[in-house]
Formats: C-alpha cells, sequence, structure tokens
C-alpha cells in the first residue's frame, strides 16, 4: 500500500543553493513527484489564499519582487508554504537559499548569511527560506536577527505552528506574520481537475470518476500535497486507465465511508448518532460520531445537535450537559478540525453516558401547546411593569409579594394566569439530579400555591 505523506511540498534535500538555480531546489522533471511537478509557475495557479494575494498585497509584492519584508507563512501543512517559497525564488534580481530546520544548524545558518553579504555587496539580494522554521532553537533563530535586520537575507520561514508561541520575540517583529487558511473541497477539487489535464501532470491520460475524486478530498483533509499523492499513486495503479473509488480505497488503504452528506446517509446517520446517545450506548454514539467526521459532515452540524440534545434528552438530570455541549461547540468555531474532534467526542461521551430525562422537552411541549390553543390569559396585575408613569393608577405592580423577604425565599402567590392556575407542566423524574429536584419542585408548588 501506498502512504500518503502529511507534509506540503518538502523541500528535497539538506540545503539547495541558488548557485545550482531554483529547479535544483523544486525540481519540476518528469521524474519528480506529482506535487513538485504541479506546483504553480506564478501567482496564478495559485489555488486558495486569496485573502494574502489581492493586489497590492505584501506578499504578492514579494512574489513579485518589489517587496522587501520578511515573512512568516504559518499554516497547516498542504495549503502553500512552501508553494509560495517556490514562487519567491522566481522574483527578480534576488538569489534564493533553502534550509530545513530539520538538519539546519546554527553553522550552516551563518554560511548562507555569509554568502548572502558577499552577494548583497555585488548588488544581489538573497531571499532566505527555512522550512519547519518553529523547530529552530532559540539560539539558531538568534543567529538570523543581524541578517534580517540589515536585509542582508528576506526572511521566509513556513511553519505548522502558532509564530508567536514558537518563534523568538526580536524575531516576529522584524517580519510580517501571514496565516494561510485550510484549503477548501473546491480547492482541493481545484488541484486534482488541474494535475489530471495539465501536462505536467497527468496528461489527460488517465480518467477518474466523481466518486474517486470526492474520496480523495475527503481524505486529503485540506492539504493539497495529500491529495496529489493519493492521485499520482491510484493512477500509477490503473492498469486499464481508469480511477475508480475501488482502486483509490485500495491503493491508500482507506475505505471510503458511505455517506452523502445531502442524501439518505446525513439523516440516517445524524439520527442513529442521537438514538444511541439517548439510549446510552456510549460505543455506537462514538462510532457514528467518527463515521461523520471521517465522511467531512460539517462539525458544527454536529455540535449543533448535541447542544439539542443535552436539553432534550439529558436535561435537567445533569444539567453540565448542556454546558458541556456548548463548550464543544466553541471549541468547534475557535479551534476547528482536526483537533475539535475531542471536545466533540467528549461531549458525546458525557451525554451518552449521562442520566437521561425528557421532562424539560415534555415541559416546554405542554406549555406551547395550550399557549397555541389560546390558553393565555391576563398577567395578574400585580405582576405587571409598574416602571413607568400611570402604572399605579392601573393598579399595576401593586400588592407585589417579594420573594425575598420571607425566611425561605419562597411565598404563596400566583404567577400564571387564571385559566392555567394548578397546572403542572415540568414532571421530573427519579434520574440523576431530577432525584433531587423532583422533591424540590413539590415543595416549592405546595408553597407557591399556598396547599
Amino acid at each position: 500500500m501506498h502512504n500518503v505523506s502529511d507534509s506540503l511540498f518538502d523541500v528535497p534535500g539538506e540545503r539547495a543553493s541558488t548557485d545550482l538555480g531554483a529547479d535544483a531546489v523544486f525540481r519540476r522533471d518528469s521524474g519528480a513527484p506529482l506535487a513538485v511537478r504541479m506546483r504553480p509557475a506564478n501567482l496564478d495557479e495559485v489555488i486558495g489564499q486569496q485573502h494574502l494575494l489581492g493586489p497590492g498585497s505584501p506578499l504578492r509584492r514579494l512574489v513579485e519582487g518589489s517587496g522587501a519584508a520578511s515573512v512568516l507563512l504559518y499554516g497547516p501543512p498542504g495549503t502553500g508554504k512552501t508553494t509560495l517559497a517556490s514562487l519567491l525564488s522566481q522574483a527578480t534580481g534576488r538569489r534564493f537559499e533553502a534550509l530545513s530546520a530539520l538538519s539546519a544548524g546554527v553553522k550552516d545558518v551563518r554560511a548562507v548569511i555569509d554568502l548572502a553579504r558577499r552577494r548583497l555587496a555585488a548588488g544581489e539580494q538573497t531571499v532566505l527560506f527555512i522550512d519547519e522554521i518553529h523547530r529552530f532553537s532559540k539560539t539558531q533563530q538568534d543567529a538570523l536577527l543581524a541578517a534580517v535586520e540589515n536585509r542582508i537575507v528576506l526572511l521566509v520561514g513556513a511553519t505548522t505552528e502558532n509564530p508567536s508561541f514558537s518563534v523568538v520575540s526580536p524575531l516576529l517583529s522584524r517580519s510580517l506574520i501571514l496565516q494561510l487558511q485550510p484549503l477548501t473541497p473546491d480547492d482541493i477539487r481545484a488541484v486534482l481537475a488541474r494535475a489530471i489535464e495539465d501536462e505536467r501532470g497527468l496528461g489527460g491520460k488517465v480518467t477518474v470518476t466523481e466518486e474517486a475524486i470526492e474520496h480523495i478530498v475527503r481524505i486529503a483533509g485540506g492539504d493539497a500535497r495529500r491529495a496529489l499523492t493519493a492521485l499520482e499513486a491510484s493512477a500509477e495503479s490503473a492498469a486499464d486507465g481508469t480511477v475508480d473509488l475501488e482502486l483509490v480505497e485500495a491503493t491508500v488503504d482507506k475505505a471510503a465511508v458511505r455517506y452523502d452528506r445531502a442524501g439518505d446517509q446525513h439523516y440516517d446517520v445524524i439520527s442513529a448518532f442521537i438514538k444511541s446517545i439517548r439510549g446510552s450506548d456510549v460505543d455506537a454514539a462514538v462510532h457514528y460520531l467518527a463515521r461523520m467526521l471521517a465522511a467531512g459532515e460539517d462539525p458544527r452540524f454536529i455540535a449543533r445537535r448535541l447542544m439539542i440534545h443535552a436539553s432534550e434528552d439529558v436535561g435537567m438530570a445533569d444539567p453540565t450537559a448542556l454546558q458541556t455541549a456548548t463548550a464543544a461547540a466553541q471549541v468547534v468555531q475557535q479551534v476547528g478540525l482536526p483537533e475539535c474532534k475531542l471536545a466533540l467526542a467528549q461531549a458525546t461521551i458525557h451525554l451518552a453516558t449521562a442520566p437521561k430525562s425528557g421532562a424539560v422537552t415534555t415541559a416546554i411541549g405542554k406549555a406551547m401547546a395550550d399557549v397555541s390553543q389560546g390558553k393565555a390569559g391576563a398577567v395578574p396585575p400585580y405582576l405587571r411593569d409598574g416602571h413607568y408613569a400611570g402604572a399605579k393608577l392601573l393598579g399595576n405592580a401593586q400588592g407585589y409579594k417579594f420573594p425575598h423577604n420571607s425566611r425561605e425565599g419562597v411565598v404563596t402567590q400566583q404567577y400564571p394566569p387564571d385559566e392555567l392556575v394548578g397546572v403542572d407542566y415540568y414532571l421530573p423524574t427519579d434520574h440523576g439530579n431530577e432525584r433531587t429536584v423532583g422533591p424540590r419542585v413539590e415543595k416549592l408548588r405546595k408553597i407557591v400555591r399556598g396547599e
């Protein structure tokens, strides 16, 4: 089986020099991997990251050879960090050096800076690309400071980690931090379509079914390198020139999840998910969660269903269930995939193992039914708003008994309209927290109703 890479357009080798030319750093010959051959040759070919490539933007000016700022490209794998470095290598009047933080030491950094200093004296500026810059030690990063500040080198650092936590402050203050966004499914489809037809890629010699493309899009997870590697591996195995779903599954060793977000599977799986939680089968619930995530379901949709379920089927039997579900939704919003799957799993497990009660659902259902049937009598005068001129003359807010003035904090007083006096909407179960709530509700009703 072929393994699909997690990284984006890795820089081959430990170090490359512009004395060998940019193509020595980013090989585009026919023997190079498909992901390398399909690397954009100019800005017009870049897919995604348009928020960074608008007219006059610092990154576009840098790529076009007119900018003079060092930059730190921060984003997940497969989003274009090394692609942009490749385009920088072609910028007019600049020489290019590439180092990988995985293998380069302080000695290598100083050697590149010395070379760049000699070139600058001859009127040539050097672009220094450092992949995985967050892996550089503080000493290695400090070795770059003077060269960056004096523009001996124009630094382009690529990192998958937030540079605010992994890059030293002096280097941060001397660089623009540009965040790349994950590629969307449409972006990945566009990358695949170009690779299938372009002469640099498969040149139209292979037919790829729609099902196969969609599966590759799902397993790519927004990573262009992963998508192209999967496509290339599958195409190499296509004896008859056709890449279908079964071939992709066999090639990349990852089965497609039979799940159509617009069809029956979408509704069947989410239904099974909720019913498994309601039925307290934690293992089945986690299975269906994994199935939805693997199929590319929107995590926001899952989070919304968990929040609904927390009140609908758990309710007051465990009031903390809603807090957990809401917190998971916040993680989805602020963190996103893949990390948010942990919060969704935690919320799923909490809800599945929590005591269950449908009393909240029943209570609001009964109340809504009464209101829809016209049972919405006048609010008792002493409960009405009295914060306006003339309220007292109308008899509003007069005679109201303030509960905090009583020893127990509860007083006998009619709160509902006349026709709903004595109606019980909330009927606690004896499950979980409602075992305690039930007797309290009964006692409160007796006091309030004067029974």
